[in-house]
């Protein structure tokens, strides 16, 4: 990776700083542009899916285990290339410290930090199973988020959804979870107030695959739609 002077000045932000920001190719087998944040506390790797001109951008976050893909076959990457043609840049970010939640938590601040400091506006959140919590407990931490996406989701961590509003919620859960059962959903949901909704699938399992198709076209409209009302303040 090379340094990207444009991108890699000091970042400081409440327990982390973004000494600087390299650039190179992405992951193997992966589509985007590599980034890696150097960081007070550790290398935090992502993706980035920029689109032209852009000022709107979401950040995608993977379960326990960490990661790029995203559930429903790897939809993040398929969400990061088309929303490109909706002005919609996105950051598929990895954990430094994968299922340790106040670690990710971090990591998914200084995505917001990154995103905010380069001339973005408020940022949507969207996180799968464990991550589900991570955008919950970051988006009710930041002011330069305007909107969260919990799929399949823990409660723990996520108990936060009440310090959400007024920025919307969105929760989606399969009704056939077997590792998080739909009742998560339908927890974290009565936590938070409104703008909420839910959306919950007969038949799919965890990883949301059986309803891929129909979540990636929710998404694909909740994501620029959330972006362009988003009326959030900067920190």
């Amino acid at each position: 990776m090379t340094e990207q002077p444009s991108r890699s000045d000091s970042i400081r932000g409440p327990q982390m700083q973004i000494h600087e920001v390299l650039t190179g190719p992405p992951h193997e087998g992966e589509t985007g542009q590599g980034l890696l944040f150097r960081t007070s506390r550790g290398d935090v790797p992502s993706i980035f899916h920029p689109a032209p001109d852009a000022r709107l951008a979401a950040i995608y976050v993977c379960g326990a285990g960490g990661g790029f893909g995203g559930p429903a076959g790897g939809m993040y990457a398929r969400l990061g290339e088309s929303l490109k043609d909706r002005g919609v840049s996105s950051l598929r970010l990895n954990y430094r410290q994968p299922n340790v939640f106040p670690e990710c938590v971090l990591d998914l601040l200084a995505g917001v930090m990154f995103l905010q400091k380069t001339g973005y506006a408020p940022v949507a959140l969207v996180g799968h199973s464990f991550g589900g919590a991570v955008v919950v407990a970051a988006g009710a931490a930041s002011r330069h988020v305007c909107g969260v996406a919990a799929l399949a989701s823990q409660t723990y961590g996520a108990n936060m959804a009440g310090l959400l509003s007024p920025k919307p919620l969105l929760v989606v859960h399969g009704k056939n979870d077997t590792r998080l059962p739909f009742s998560c959903g339908l927890q974290i949901y009565d936590w938070a107030n409104e703008p909420k909704r839910i959306v919950l699938y007969d038949g799919a399992e965890h990883r949301l695959q059986e309803c891929g198709e129909e979540l990636e076209s929710l998404l694909g409209e909740w994501i620029p739609d959330t972006l362009l009302a988003g009326t959030t303040p900067t920190e």
